[in-house]
């Protein structure tokens, strides 16, 4: 089993996670240059948008990079082929199966990295081909599934053969170690990225991620079966009333629609979907991503003999 670094060719076993309309060239690049794997997130943008950002990441960095395919997007498909067309190496996916696009990918050498919230998954895409899962907890912030980041990633790492990336709660050293304690080979970090100067997120939404306590996060959307983790604010408070009261899913929409841009965009802490996972209490000031990645890594086998095992 190829380890992480060599699989994508990074100074560090680390993805920046795909968060739809953060995960720009900009922060991106900024990963990449920093010794992780840079990914462009497509969210629900089109494949004019990712060819865009894909080019300006060209100019922003040498280092290998990666693009994010929200499969259930209405435009996935096309930028399933754009990212053929310009040659990108690495692709994760998430919110569905890649398996339609898989002999195309792998027939142009590209490293398949889909993300999974259960074993099943996992096992499903290693038969389709994936080189490596990641597998996401239930703290992560964004669109979450149910079982937590202790529990799943080493069931996922006893049921399959290819390299397991663990996601959700990791924002230090600790959680490095935790989730290589339970089996991962490397990580993926959102949340702790947020909070980063390169970061193209309004100050307002950083500046909420370096005050959340260790409460501050709230799951919207379970009973629609579209579970999201995100800061509380007005919006998330008044969401979980209306469906206490009944509402119908047009509804909710309507209340949610735009709210994450209004976030990421306009600044608006109240009226905006300001996602995060647990961790964000963990998250104390604005960095470089450099000193985020440096943190997490760096004399991370000092730190190991330093703490008392059994």
């Amino acid at each position: 089993m190829k380890n992480i670094t060599e699989l994508l060719k990074t100074k560090y076993p680390v993805i920046q996670g795909g968060m739809a309309n953060i995960a720009t060239a900009q922060l991106a690049s900024a990963v990449s240059n920093a010794g992780g794997l840079g990914l462009i997130g497509a969210g629900g943008y089109d494949e004019n948008w990712v060819r865009d950002e894909i080019r300006k990441m060209k100019k922003l960095t040498d280092k290998p990079f990666g693009v994010n395919i929200m499969l259930m997007s209405p435009h996935a498909p096309k930028i399933a082929q754009m990212v053929i067309e310009e040659g990108v190496k690495v692709v994760t996916t998430g919110a569905g199966s890649p398996g339609i696009y898989m002999d195309q990918w792998k027939a142009n050498d590209m490293v398949v990295i889909p993300v999974v919230p259960s074993v099943a998954l996992a096992k499903r895409m290693q038969r389709m081909g994936a080189d490596a899962v990641v597998v996401e907890g239930t703290e992560a912030g964004g669109h979450i599934g149910e079982i937590t980041s202790m529990a799943l990633i080493p069931q996922v790492a006893d049921a399959v053969n290819i390299p397991v990336i663990g996601a959700g709660g990791i924002a230090d050293k600790r959680g490095v170690l935790a989730a290589f304690a339970l089996g991962a080979k490397g990580i993926q970090i959102g949340t702790v990225l947020l909070a980063t100067k390169e970061c193209p997120i309004h100050l307002n939404y950083k500046e909420r991620i370096v005050r959340a306590k260790d409460i501050d996060s709230i799951v919207t959307g379970r009973n629609t079966k579209a579970p999201v983790r995100v800061l509380k604010n007005q919006m998330a408070v008044k969401y979980i009333e209306m469906t206490k009261q009944g509402y119908d899913l047009l509804a909710l929409e309507k209340l949610t629609l735009g709210s994450l841009r209004k976030a990421v965009f306009d600044g608006d802490m109240e009226n905006g979907s300001i996602m995060a996972g647990q961790i964000a209490g963990l998250v104390k000031e604005i960095k470089t991503v450099k000193d985020v990645l440096s943190s997490l890594f760096d004399d991370v086998n000092a730190y190991k003999e330093q703490l008392e095992v059994m």
